[in-house]
């Protein structure tokens, strides 16, 4: 029987309806995964980044240069490598990754996600991140050439002063950019990262006095440290330091366009490399990080899982790593990377002897150990 010219024979069964509706709802679904998939996240990644062997050249305005130069003075031929890594921050408040990029990042053991808010606090722009990490690496690069010339037995006055002040700085109205820094909380200032872990213990919401001269006129003042933005958030007074030492000969550290106080470790003993003879490394790729101060102290430094990628990835075999990091490397390294825990330049000197001779590296302290 026809009706209204449809044949009741051609007409769809209640199954293929369901079998249309089905299709078209997967459809659906996939594509909405995939727009999702596309949308920007709240998120910043963090992936090895470039590494720079400190022993050799680096491109600088299209010319080849060395890393470290020490123009008249004596310096030795080395081999191997002593690398300084790097972290790239994938995204920023401008372009965020995908979702795509941050779920795959997840399940990717050499990528940290991180909250945008943590990497850049509102109000703080990729170009005061930039800024601050300049000012650090700066700073890292002088503790450095004062850490490797202590070493070898040089005396260096050190002098440091207030360079400029941070936007909404504690110590606005308190302290001026010039101004020479001779103690805080009663204690000698020998470094910058001297000067953080004296600020560090006193803590937020307490004064801390500070010993400084201004043209010539010794005063002591008080400020209230803050919490910074950075990740993670310290106590700060909200300065930049500017460190000065009184160096015998030119130490020269060319890098551009990396910053942070992280490659203080690795410049130090490529200085002690060039200036010494033999070998430091045995020839080795040996990569490493930590920040250090003049008295040769190394320090935790951020990102090392992604770090201890760069190394593995470069070809190093050997990692120096902070000591203070090794809770944030246990189950992490890579295989094929041997970590060596260090707290000072002498440790990593010692570890270096170790590596150079080949006998005895067993016994080398690692996060796992200690």
């Amino acid at each position: 029987m026809a009706l209204f010219g449809i044949d009741d024979s051609e007409a769809p069964s209640g199954r293929g309806r369901s079998r249309r509706i089905g299709g078209w709802l997967f459809t659906v679904a996939i594509l909405g995964v995939c727009l999702f998939a596309l949308v920007p996240s709240p998120y910043v990644i963090d992936v090895p980044g470039p590494v720079f062997n400190t022993l050799g050249e680096v491109t600088i305005d299209g010319k080849k240069v060395p890393l470290i130069e020490i123009p008249g003075e004596t310096t030795y031929p080395t081999d191997g490598a002593l690398d300084l890594l790097t972290v790239s921050t994938v995204g920023d408040r401008g372009n965020t990754p995908t979702w795509f990029e941050v779920v795959t990042a997840w399940f990717d053991p050499s990528k940290a996600v991180l909250p945008l808010d943590s990497v850049y606090p509102p109000g703080y722009s990729v170009e005061q991140s930039n800024e601050d990490g300049r000012v650090m690496m700066a700073n890292s690069q002088k503790d450095a050439i004062a850490a490797a010339l202590t070493e070898l037995g040089y005396d260096l006055p050190v002098t440091v002063t207030v360079g400029s002040l941070t936007e909404n700085s504690p110590s606005d109205g308190i302290l001026e950019p010039g101004d020479v820094i001779l103690s805080v909380g009663g204690r000698s200032v020998v470094g910058v990262e001297d000067m953080r872990s004296v600020i560090a213990e006193n803590g937020v919401g307490k004064p801390i006095e500070i010993e400084i001269t201004r043209n010539g006129e010794p005063m002591t003042v008080s400020i209230v440290p803050e919490l910074s933005d950075e990740n993670p958030p310290a106590p700060i007074v909200g300065v930049y330091p500017a460190i000065d030492y009184d160096y015998p000969f030119e130490v020269k550290i060319q890098l551009q366009n990396v910053g942070g106080p992280s490659g203080g470790q690795m410049f130090a003993l490529g200085i002690i490399d060039k200036l010494t003879p033999g070998e430091l490394n045995g020839g080795e790729r040996v990569a490493g990080t930590g920040t250090i101060d003049a008295a040769g102290k190394v320090g935790p430094i951020g990102g090392i899982r992604q770090k201890l990628y760069g190394a593995l990835r470069a070809g190093a075999t050997w990692f120096l790593a902070p000591k203070a990091n090794c809770d944030e490397v246990v189950g992490h390294v890579p295989d094929g990377l041997h970590v060596v825990a260090v707290s000072t330049l002498e440790d990593s000197l010692a570890a270096l002897t170790a590596i150079e001779s080949g006998r005895e590296t067993g016994s080398l302290p690692s996060c796992a150990t200690g």
